[in-house]
């Protein structure tokens, strides 16, 4: 895999949710009116009324002109720098027989390599590898990066009467936030009509979805045409919502976990809220892992559906 390809896919990772934070209006004004007027409750009585776990909305940190800063942005090019360095630090010295750094590296594109060969055929492999490959590992270092414990405690506070309450947070997990799950989608979804004309033409690319030809004349024939234009309209809603089935699908896993580890650690109290979030906490490491996989696996499968034709016909 070419690093100045992963070096774009990550660019265009970390630069897609800026513009649809400020698509979406999660101005930094609402930011700063929560920050100053959040539990107001909790001021008069110490920890009662005290919200624990992420809000909906990843909350605006700064801004640079029109361009709205948020935390899981943050932490987004947080994630990218150290893929990159990572990257860079294995295959600034390559060695015949690898070892350390550069062993591990090897044996993780290696393996996902195979596996998405297995999935798109060795053609179209070669063309897509670098986007699926840095997604995997795009999405499940940002993950496990939202796990480590005490990510949530750095940020701004309120003065309680007891102890201070972190309302906004300077580092959130990165697909705990829509925008950034929405951006990965889209930027899916372009790539894939380019691959899907690329390989089988615009003509190839109607006639998978609408397949009008070829069904014999007469009355019989004109039925199966109209039959199979219907079909092709529930096709074209089909893909319109994959994309918002990968977003909401990835958004909603991550979110919900790390507000379940929040409320358990809250419900556990200051001395066994670590133990009782333990069990939760592995299953977090593992659903990490999966989600990844399953929205890696699924784009990848979604190229291979559309592509597949084009492989056939080389191989004939």
């Amino acid at each position: 895999m070419q690093l100045h390809k992963i070096f774009i896919a990550l660019f265009l990772f970390t630069t897609v949710p800026f513009i649809l934070a400020g698509e979406t209006g999660d101005g930094a004004g609402s930011g700063k009116v929560e920050k100053i007027t959040a539990h107001p409750e909790s001021h008069s009585n110490g920890h009662a009324g005290e919200h624990h776990g992420l809000s909906p909305h990843a909350p605006v940190i700064h801004e640079i002109g029109p361009l709205q800063i948020t935390n899981s942005m943050v932490v987004t090019i947080v994630v990218a720098l150290l893929i990159i360095l990572m990257a860079q630090a294995a295959t600034s010295n390559v060695q015949l027989i690898p070892s350390g750094l550069q062993n591990f590296v090897e044996l993780l594109v290696e393996s996902l390599y195979g596996f998405f060969e297995s999935i798109l055929g060795p053609d179209m492999v070669k063309q897509t590898f670098w986007f699926f490959g840095t997604i995997f590992i795009f999405i499940l270092f940002s993950n496990w990066f939202g796990l480590i414990p005490g990510l949530g405690t750095i940020g701004w506070a309120e003065p309680g009467q007891h102890s201070e309450h972190i309302t906004e947070p300077l580092l959130r997990g990165v697909n705990a936030d829509l925008n950034m799950t929405l951006g990965m989608a889209a930027l899916f979804m372009v790539l894939w009509l380019y691959w899907s004309i690329k390989a089988i033409g615009v003509g190839g690319f109607l006639g998978h979805i609408f397949n009008v030809k070829g069904h014999g004349a007469g009355f019989f024939g004109i039925f199966l045409v109209v039959v199979f234009i219907f079909v092709g309209l529930i096709e074209v809603v089909s893909i319109g919502v994959r994309p918002v089935a990968l977003t909401f699908r990835l958004y909603g896993n991550i979110f919900a976990g790390e507000n379940i580890l929040e409320t358990v650690m809250a419900l556990g109290g200051p001395y066994f809220g670590w133990l009782a979030v333990l069990p939760f906490y592995v299953l977090e490491i593992l659903v990490g892992l999966v989600q990844a996989l399953v929205f890696a696996l699924l784009t990848s499968v979604f190229t291979a559906l559309m592509c597949e034709h084009h492989g056939d016909e080389h191989a004939h």
